[in-house]
């Protein structure tokens, strides 16, 4: 027979999915604790939240079977609570309630105070900035704002999202100069889509208005720019990019495809050649700008010739960092009217074929490295080896420097001079510099 657990609750927040999802988390669990209540990250607690992705289907199938796995703890006696937030919640909360009701509660992406409401605690408005970090304490995400106004064919980000809704400047200074306080030295901008931000509130794009201000936050030493769009990018940012070494240079601007068909039915808003110019433009501007884009193959009528279209564009440009994927259709998208054409083996070989040519250029421009000395952070520690970052790699998702932990003993958070002595595809390997 189960049985009530009689020790004080503690909460226990379980998050999947992006860096937003990493962000809405923290500012949960800040809420939380300054409410009083014990609240851990991924860790044991009797009632759990869980901050969940909807965005395409591995990453749903990801939540609701972990949904599963805490309806089937609470059964054993194992919690006492399980509710649901985020995107999947946002998008199918009638569906979710039918068919797993052994959840206590569902939210959406704008419920946090009626979240916070049943965990017994207030939504406080005056904790501008106040979360608690789940990142290494060296650096943590800063989203600029919520939301997208974007009409791209394939994505469900504004039904679960809404509306692009950018934070004020001085907003997001005090929070940065909190997070600073805290020991934070690197700021990596989030949103949907960074070159839209200012354009609700301020009438103009203000991305470089914004880190004008950042720059100023003492203790901030790299600040990282994530999905930028390619339609509308404000140039000025290059010109601060290449002037103010706090700002690293690098660029995550999701491209999605480069054939003018795809890119036409996709609703990109650009083309093959707007975009080609644009990346020369980045290059120009900044000659030393490592740039991360992602794609999407075997999108609803993708042919063979578009994807070789792109595969023959993702060899010229030889992009610094690049991760593709498949096309997930997904319902209440405009490209779900289309049909999903592209047999599911297809479009894993096109992914492994583009992602073999990218580990191919990632090598090459890896040795290029060997015999020279940068800047580098040092995130963990790793097994034998200290595991660091130069100003051209973002936490998870880009290349790594290891250095070896029996010859040299580094500090987590620190920046130091490591030279490079070997590389492989997508890790570099270094000895500290005296």
């Amino acid at each position: 027979m189960r049985t009530k657990t009689l020790k004080k609750n503690k909460i226990n927040v379980v998050t999947l999915g992006c860096s937003k999802n990493v962000y809405d988390s923290e500012v949960l669990m800040g809420q939380l604790k300054a409410n009083g209540k014990e609240v851990v990250h991924e860790e044991e607690g009797n009632i759990v939240v869980i901050n969940t992705c909807g965005f395409i289907a591995n990453a749903k199938e990801e939540s609701v079977n972990t949904i599963l796995d805490f309806v089937q703890k609470k059964e054993e006696g194992l919690v006492d609570k399980v509710f649901v937030t985020g995107c999947l919640s946002e998008r199918y909360k009638p569906d979710l309630e039918k068919e797993i009701p052994d959840v206590d509660q569902y939210f959406g992406t704008t419920e946090l105070p009626q979240l916070l409401k049943v965990l017994e605690a207030d939504y406080k408005h005056e904790l501008i900035g106040e979360r608690l970090t789940t990142t290494p304490k060296n650096y943590a995400y800063l989203k600029i704002a919520e939301g997208c106004d974007r009409p791209c064919s394939f994505c469900a980000i504004p039904i679960m999202r809404g509306k692009h809704k950018s934070t004020p400047i001085e907003d997001l200074v005090t929070e940065a100069e909190k997070l600073a306080a805290n020991g934070v030295k690197e700021l990596v901008l989030i949103a949907q889509d960074l070159t839209y931000y200012g354009l609700d509130i301020y009438k103009e794009r203000r991305l470089a208005g914004l880190l004008k201000e950042l720059v100023k936050v003492e203790g901030v030493e790299w600040i990282r720019l994530h999905y930028a769009f390619p339609t509308g990018f404000p140039m000025e940012v290059l010109d601060l990019m290449r002037e103010e070494p706090k700002i690293c240079n690098y660029i995550d601007i999701p491209l999605q495809h480069i054939a003018d068909p795809i890119l036409k039915s996709m609703r990109r808003g650009t083309t093959k050649a707007k975009t080609t110019k644009l990346l020369q433009d980045f290059r120009a501007a900044v000659p030393e700008m490592a740039i991360r884009t992602t794609l999407i193959v075997g999108y609803p009528g993708e042919t063979q010739e578009d994807f070789e279209t792109l595969r023959e564009w993702v060899r010229e440009m030889r992009f610094e960092r690049l991760g593709c994927f498949t096309y997930s259709h997904e319902e209440n998208t405009h490209a779900y009217n289309l049909e999903d054409d592209v047999p599911e083996d297809v479009k894993m070989a096109r992914v492994n074929e583009i992602m073999d040519i990218q580990s191919h250029i990632s090598w090459e421009l890896n040795q290029q490295k060997i015999g020279k000395t940068f800047k580098c952070v040092i995130d963990r520690k790793e097994g034998d080896h200290f595991i660091g970052r130069t100003e051209f790699d973002s936490p998870d998702v880009d290349n790594e420097v290891l250095i070896d932990a029996s010859k040299y003993y580094l500090k987590t958070g620190e920046y130091v001079d490591i030279e490079i002595f070997d590389a492989a595809d997508f890790d570099l390997f270094g000895i500290p510099v005296k």
